[in-house]
């Protein structure tokens, strides 16, 4: 019988919690080799170890107040606002970045990032190449400039050779999305037809 393999993560970082300032989280692994769980715990174990409040973190993550708990009813409608309100921004960043030339973005689900497709016109791939970058790399680069809206492009992911793209994110406060969404539509539609 053919089993999955299948490894996954969470940490307090990247989950809706958002706690950008702690460090904790755990790792799951089924079906793998008892030899690769033994050097991924070879691995992990040259790391340091999580500081206390990272770890009191990761315990509440892991085990969030039940509804029966005084703080339950609390913590669940925090929760349910929270994943309200990040697919909201969600929606607003993919439908406004699909409003824009050249760039295509699938609907993001399960993670806090977008990865826009983008077409940039060859003069802005010459232009790219004439200054030693990567074409999604200038794009990158000169958003920043021009926004300071920090983008990281795709070209760091493996993308297909000839496509382009970059990740970002939809975490801004919510009655921020409005402005962060005009400015990058501000920088895109110029850089494009600059090109």
């Amino acid at each position: 019988m053919l089993r999955s393999l299948v490894g996954s993560e969470m940490c307090i970082r990247d989950s809706y919690y958002g706690e950008c300032g702690l460090r904790g989280g755990y790792f799951e692994a089924l079906n793998i080799e008892p030899d690769v769980i033994d050097q991924v715990y070879k691995l992990s174990s040259m790391s340091l170890c999580s500081n206390l409040p990272g770890q009191i973190a990761v315990d509440l993550m892991v085990r969030p107040p039940k509804e029966s708990d005084p703080s339950g009813s609390l913590f669940i409608q925090e929760r349910d606002s929270q994943l309200t309100s990040l697919r909201r921004r969600a929606e607003k960043l993919t439908d406004a970045l699909n409003q824009l030339t050249g760039i295509s973005c699938n609907p993001s689900q399960g993670a806090m990032y977008a990865f826009p497709k983008i077409e940039l016109p060859p003069k802005a791939v010459a232009a790219a190449k004439a200054a030693g970058k990567a074409p999604d790399g200038f794009y990158a680069l000169n958003l920043l400039d021009a926004t300071g809206i920090c983008v990281v492009p795709g070209s760091g992911f493996g993308q297909v050779d000839g496509t382009w793209h970059f990740r970002t994110t939809f975490l801004p406060p919510e009655d921020q999305m409005d402005a962060v969404v005009e400015r990058i539509r501000e920088f895109h539609e110029p850089f494009m037809a600059k090109y």
